[in-house]
C-alpha cells in the first residue's frame, strides 16, 4: 500500500489534484499493464488508462474502503470492456489502415543485439500472444492477465472481479487451457525453446 494512501484519498476527495498526481503516479504502471493486455495496443491501452483515471476522479465518493488498486483495476477493466464492445458495435478504420496510406511508425527497431530475422520472430511471437489472449472469454482472459502478467493471488483476484475463489480457478484453468491450445496451433511461431511439448 502507499505510504499514507488513505490520506491522499481524502486530500484528493476534497479536490486535492497534487494528492491525487501522486496516486496515479503509484498506479499508473498497473492500470496500464491490465489495459494494454484487455486491448491488444499501446494507444488504446493508453487512452483506456487515461479514462480509468477521468473516471476514478469523478468516482472517487464511491470507494468505500479495501485495496485502492483492486478499486482502479475494476475501473480499468470495465472501461476497456465498454470500448471492446463499443468498437463491436461500430468499427472504425483508421486513416492510416485506408489502402494507399503512408506511415510512419512501423514496428519498432530492434535491438543492436537481435538480428532482423530475430526481431522479427519476437514481434510475431508478441502477435501471437496478445491473439491468443483475445481469442479468450472476457472473464478468462481478465484471470489470466491477472494472474499471469500482474502476478496476483488467487484471493487478490476473486476480490477484483466478486466472484467465488473455485470461480477464479476455475477460469484461469479454462484460460490456461485455451492458450495452450491456440499456442499450439502457431507452434512454428514459438523459438524451438518455448515450443509446447505435445502430449503423448
Amino acid at each position: 500500500m502507499v505510504k499514507d494512501e488513505a490520506i491522499l484519498i481524502q486530500q484528493a476527495l476534497q479536490g486535492d489534484l497534487d494528492a491525487f498526481n501522486q496516486l496515479i503516479l503509484t498506479y499508473q504502471d498497473a492500470v496500464y499493464g491490465v489495459a494494454y493486455r484487455l486491448m491488444g495496443e499501446g494507444d488504446s491501452a493508453a487512452d483506456a488508462t487515461q479514462e480509468t483515471f477521468i473516471a476514478a476522479f469523478r468516482r472517487l465518493e464511491t470507494y468505500r474502503g479495501g485495496s485502492f488498486k483492486a478499486w482502479l483495476l475494476r475501473i480499468a477493466t470495465n472501461t476497456c470492456y465498454d470500448e471492446l464492445r463499443r468498437r463491436q458495435r461500430r468499427p472504425l478504420t483508421g486513416i492510416d489502415d485506408l489502402p494507399g496510406a503512408d506511415s510512419d511508425d512501423g514496428a519498432p527497431l530492434a535491438a543492436d543485439t537481435a538480428t532482423p530475422e530475430e526481431a522479427f520472430q519476437q514481434s510475431e511471437l508478441q502477435i501471437a500472444l496478445q491473439d491468443c489472449i483475445n481469442s479468450l472469454q472476457e472473464d478468462q482472459r481478465l484471470v489470466l492477465i491477472l494472474s499471469d502478467v500482474e502476478g496476483y493471488s488467487y484471493q487478490e483476484i476473486a476480490d477484483h472481479t466478486n466472484a467465488q475463489l473455485g470461480t477464479v480457478k476455475s477460469r484461469l484453468s479454462r484460460a490456461r487451457l485455451g492458450m495452450r491450445r491456440c499456442l499450439d496451433a502457431v507452434r512454428e511461431l514459438l523459438p524451438a525453446e518455448f515450443r509446447l511439448i505435445s502430449d503423448k
